[in-house]
């Protein structure tokens, strides 16, 4: 499988904490994971893996590229906004920022980062681990902000064990989507007419079902804990498979450049084969979805397992 499709595979980090008690149903929504979920971490650190320019957020209130992946809103916007908290989930290194706007909700994710830290060192970006630290350090300024009692509302008190241990009792773990459709995979799939790469599908699948394994042995073990997947797969290979269905017209390239294998620095304003009607789009680069499949996907997501945090 090639790097392109790393930023993807990483999905399963996409641990959206929708931590909630007492007169709020969902008070915070916290995000950890790469480039899928970004809101613009890898701004403020030294790395080329950045989508802070045009044309990657043109589509964004004001036409403003923030550093997410996309050419507006990511998923987890749309899920903070559906659990009625804010629009957007900011950056935790922002510095436009403080604790007031975190209270209710903050991103720690950073593109090109993984599990091993070797993934993370590639492009210089913040590893998984970090990502953990910076948490502990939110929680402290939250206590300060807040209070202990509050703080504790909100922050409730291996990666899934660590957070567990810091106080996380409802976490969404994002599954894959169909990784062989991805523009970047597709293109190498030549022999095929470019059609999506049912191996790289089948290991979505498997890896999937290995995730529902998990978390039902975690659900089990861990007392007060409530794990879910959030499956995406079979919502995304059916706008795939019938975009008519969703209203979308190209699903085999995206949008910027030739769609084959631009992101992050190779998708540029210059590039006159960018699109001009994303909402037409599944995809915005060759790996990252548009804001409308972002849209349709967080919809799905809280229709179904994301519906009991509610």
């Amino acid at each position: 499988m090639d790097h392109e499709s790393m930023s993807w595979l990483l999905l399963l980090l996409e641990l959206l904490l929708m931590l909630g008690m007492l007169e709020a149903k969902v008070p915070a929504v916290i995000v950890f994971g790469d480039s899928s979920v970004d809101s613009g971490n890898n701004n403020y650190i030294p790395t080329i893996a950045r989508s802070n320019f045009q044309p990657y957020g043109r589509d964004f209130e004001g036409g403003k590229p923030t550093g997410r992946f996309c050419n507006g809103r990511i998923a987890t916007d749309f899920v903070s906004e559906a659990f009625g908290i804010k629009p957007t989930v900011p950056a935790y290194l922002d510095p436009t920022y403080s604790i007031k706007d975190f209270a209710t909700g903050v991103c720690f994710a950073s593109a090109g980062t993984g599990f091993d830290n070797a993934t993370s060192d590639v492009l210089s970006v913040i590893p998984l681990w970090k990502e953990v630290e910076y948490f502990k350090e939110y929680q402290r300024r939250l206590r300060g902000y807040l209070g202990n009692y509050r703080a504790k509302q909100i922050v409730n008190e291996a990666l899934y064990m660590e957070i567990y241990r810091l106080g996380a009792r409802k976490i969404s773990i994002g599954g894959l989507p169909p990784m062989g459709c991805l523009p970047a995979e597709r293109a190498s799939n030549i022999k095929d007419g470019c059609a999506c790469r049912e191996d790289y599908n089948l290991v979505s699948r498997q890896f999937n079902s290995k995730l529902v394994a998990l978390i039902n042995k975690l659900n089990s073990q861990l007392k007060g804990i409530g794990l879910v997947l959030s499956d995406i797969y079979y919502t995304m290979l059916e706008a795939i498979e019938k975009p008519h269905l969703y209203g979308f017209e190209t699903v085999e390239v995206g949008c910027c450049g030739t769609g084959i294998f631009e992101m992050g620095i190779l998708c540029t304003k210059s590039n006159p084969l960018t699109c001009t009607d994303a909402s037409k789009y599944i995809f915005w680069d060759a790996i990252h979805g548009t804001e409308k499949i972002c849209s349709i996907l967080a919809d799905h997501l809280m229709r179904t397992s994301l519906a009991g945090f509610l």
